[in-house]
């Protein structure tokens, strides 16, 4: 299985299950975070990939790059865009039912 197999399953997962909390955001912050997120991706990937901290196997990627970066680097900064507001705003419904159960 290829890296953009695995990415694409992984972000499609990530959508599913976070789709019903990341309603209640606003796609703008989400927007600009994952555009952060892929400029970062872009630069330090290109730069660590340049000075040999790592190697992609070239049959596990599709071999289309973003300045150095491979394709698949970028599925993962993306999956975090999505998860991270998804989990707070899990966290955040817990902790007011438990604190609302408390109350009463």
């Amino acid at each position: 299985m290829t890296n953009i197999v695995l990415n694409i399953v992984v972000v499609l997962l990530v959508v599913a299950v976070t789709w019903q909390a990341l309603r209640r955001h606003r796609a703008g912050p989400l927007l600009w975070t994952a555009a952060v997120m892929v400029v970062l991706t872009l630069v330090f990937d290109t730069i660590m990939i340049a000075v040999g901290l790592y190697v992609y196997a070239p049959d596990k990627i599709l071999g289309v790059y973003l300045a150095g970066a491979p394709l698949e680097d970028f599925a993962y900064p993306i999956a975090a865009v999505l998860l991270l507001p998804a989990v707070w705003t899990w966290v955040g419904d817990g902790r007011r039912r438990r604190h609302a159960g408390g109350q009463s």
